[in-house]
Formats: C-alpha cells, sequence, structure tokens
C-alpha cells in the first residue's frame, strides 16, 4: 500500500506532515548528539550515550517501517543541497571506540548465516549522513519528501546500520559490567 498527498484520506496530510517533524526533531538531536560525543569532551560516556541515543532513534525508525509506504507526487528526488560530509566525525567516533570500534554482525537474520565484520563508527557516519540528507528536504518544506527519504533509508540502510550498532553496544555495556574483556570474548567463541 502506498499514500501521497493527493491519495491519503482526509487528515492523513497533516498527520503526515507531523510524523515528518517528529522524524526531523529525532534526526536532528540525534545527530547533534552524535557530533557532541565525537568532539570527545566525554569520552567515559561514548558507549552509554550512544546506546542511549541509538534507542531513542529506532522508536523513530520504528514509526516509519509501521506505515504505508510513502510516495511523494513526483517521482524524482529533487536536489537536497549540500551534502555534509561525516568524514572527520567517523575519524573522531573510531578513535573514541578504540578496540570497541569493531564488531560482526549477521548480513541478515532470514538468509543463511553471513557474518560481515562492521565497524560503530562507520554506522554511526552512516546513519548520520540519511538523516541530515532527509532533514535537507524536510528544512526547504518538502516535508512528504523528508519522509520518502527516511522511510527507504531506515528500511535499506539506516535503519539495520542503527540495530547492528545498537546491539553492539549493548554487548559492549554487557562486557564492561560481566568483566569479560572484549578480546577474551572473541578468543573464548572461537
Amino acid at each position: 500500500m502506498t499514500t501521497s498527498t493527493t491519495d491519503a484520506a482526509p487528515g492523513q496530510g497533516a498527520d503526515l506532515v507531523t510524523l515528518a517533524d517528529d522524524v526531523a526533531r529525532s534526526a536532528r538531536a540525534f545527530v547533534e548528539s552524535v557530533q557532541e560525543v565525537a568532539a570527545g569532551g566525554n569520552p567515559d560516556e561514548t558507549v552509554s550515550r550512544l546506546l542511549l541515543d541509538l534507542s531513542v532513534l529506532l522508536g523513530s525508525g520504528a514509526a516509519l517501517g509501521a506505515i504505508v509506504d510513502i510516495v511523494p507526487e513526483e517521482r524524482f528526488e529533487p536536489d537536497a543541497g549540500y551534502e555534509v560530509d561525516v568524514d572527520l566525525l567517523r575519524v573522531h567516533l573510531r578513535e573514541l571506540l578504540g578496540e570497541a570500534d569493531d564488531y560482526v554482525e549477521v548480513f541478515d537474520p532470514y538468509a543463511p548465516a553471513e557474518l560481515v565484520p562492521a565497524r560503530l563508527s562507520d554506522d554511526l557516519a552512516e546513519i548520520c549522513t540519511d538523516l541530515l540528507h532527509g532533514l535537507s528536504h524536510h528544512l526547504s518544506g518538502r516535508h512528504l519528501e523528508a519522509l520518502w527519504w527516511w522511510q527507504f533509508s531506515y528500511l535499506s540502510t539506516w535503519g539495520p546500520a542503527a540495530s547492528g550498532a545498537l546491539r553492539a553496544l549493548q554487548s559492549v555495556v554487557a562486557h564492561v559490567r560481566l568483566g569479560v574483556p572484549l578480546e577474551d570474548a572473541a578468543t573464548d567463541d572461537q
């Protein structure tokens, strides 16, 4: 099922704008928080803060996954404008996370098991890139386009990246709290 502003039920267009505004607030808050974390002011809070931020962001993603497909009236994506470069953010996160940056995840839990190496710093930078792209549309007043982008990228890129990163961060917290160093866990699993 798809929806656009032309075939939406009465009142649904306003609901979509409200949803777009809500996702924009979540996206902006997430990006700003990740930027603050990457600045390194409180390195001891890095993992905990990212764990909380990803949990909140995934709530917005769940709303995008639960609604019908968003289809903008125009069948092409207007230029969103300048793309923010997140490479420096990625580098700072990599330095902050150290050995916790690298993890392994299952690519698709419904396909034959395929373990894929991943990095929290890459995931977080990718999430920020996708969210910022949607924010560019939102700031230009293209709410439906922003919602389409966030929904599409939630299902294809930032949702899986956020889910994998959340699981990795939760595992880091568990290792610390249970007193099992990350390098010992890798040795035990083999």
